[in-house]
């Protein structure tokens, strides 16, 4: 990244890149953070890896915990040290840390094959909420769904003891990270697609129903993660907002389905913008980080770890480490 990247329209500091971690993988897509400052995070090949040391990047230690034969995505990390994953090829699954097995939760929500499952959540009772972001289009053609906003993404539940998922919510724009409000009466869903964040009720009167919870965001959202310390929930920005996306989303669905076609079959090359907004349970902005000539590409991930914070990418071979804004006003 550049040193000292502008804002857009929010409270806090720049964007100050201290260091990129190689990890000896690509797409560190998401990154969460340990009790202990450590990162954890899954690679293409199917790795999930914890990042040690980052205190010193330049001595930082990277041990791999287990394979899960797919495409890890999303991570939770469990009180028993055990990890949930959302894997793209394989489904919800149980990684356990001290020895490596992977267990599959589920692969399939009322008869069909879950395609693309992207983020996942614990609550506190031990149900599992995660997302699938397309029902149409697999990871490696991502962008065709983008293009095309079908809006097929669903976010879907696992209650404690069950063997199958429910559908909670469906029709969303690319369904991507998930963050619990600090009290669990609701999810906030990123919906890249749309460029909003959406809240869903889980308890209360509103039990059952969304609503736009963030919108006209600066760019597209990613994952999301909630710090324990602060409560800000960490909204990673993918790309930039394109004015002549929003437009084809407002075209036919002819007109974006050909579009599609040609975006799955053209090379892609991530722009050189690297974006991470921070929200509060209210929906506040407190924080808006913007970088449009960072050389750390598609940021798909942010958490804090050690008081920094931390960025990873579906596109990088390694991890951002950046200065952690203070306090906003």
């Amino acid at each position: 990244m550049t040193g000292v990247a502008g804002r857009t329209g929010a409270r806090g500091a720049g964007l100050v890149a201290e260091a990129f971690v190689g990890i000896g993988g690509r797409g560190p897509e998401d990154v969460i953070a340990d009790g202990r400052g450590r990162v954890l995070t899954g690679v293409e090949d199917g790795r999930v890896l914890r990042v040690d040391g980052l205190e010193e990047p330049g001595r930082a230690r990277v041990e791999t915990l287990a394979d899960t034969g797919g495409r890890p995505l999303g991570l939770e990390l469990l009180p028993d040290g055990d990890l949930l994953v959302g894997d793209a090829k394989r489904g919800l699954l149980r990684v356990t840390t001290g020895d490596g097995t992977v267990r599959v939760l589920a692969d399939a929500v009322d008869g069909e094959r879950l395609r693309f499952c992207s983020n996942v959540v614990a609550l506190c009772d031990g149900t599992v909420c995660f997302t699938v972001s397309s029902r149409r289009y697999p990871l490696d053609r991502w962008i065709g769904d983008i293009v095309e906003h079908t809006g097929t993404g669903r976010l879907l539940r696992l209650a404690p003891g069950e063997g199958a998922p429910e559908v909670v919510l469906e029709g969303l724009q690319f369904a991507n990270g998930l963050a619990p409000s600090a009290d669990e009466s609701f999810l906030v869903v990123a919906e890249t697609g749309a460029r909003r964040l959406t809240r869903v009720h889980l308890t209360g009167p509103l039990a059952g129903t969304s609503e736009p919870f963030v919108e006209d965001l600066p760019g597209t959202p990613d994952n999301l993660w909630r710090d324990p310390d602060s409560g800000l929930i960490w909204v990673a920005l993918a790309g930039p907002r394109i004015a002549a996306l929003d437009r084809l989303h407002r075209a036919s669905p002819a007109v974006r389905s050909a579009a599609s076609r040609v975006a799955v079959r053209a090379p892609f090359r991530p722009l050189g913008f690297a974006g991470v907004v921070a929200v509060d349970d209210e929906g506040h902005v407190v924080h808006t980080l913007v970088d449009r000539r960072s050389r750390f590409r598609m940021v798909t991930s942010a958490c804090v770890a050690d008081g920094r914070l931390i960025l990873g990418s579906l596109w990088e071979r390694g991890i951002a480490v950046c200065e952690l804004p203070g306090k906003p006003g």
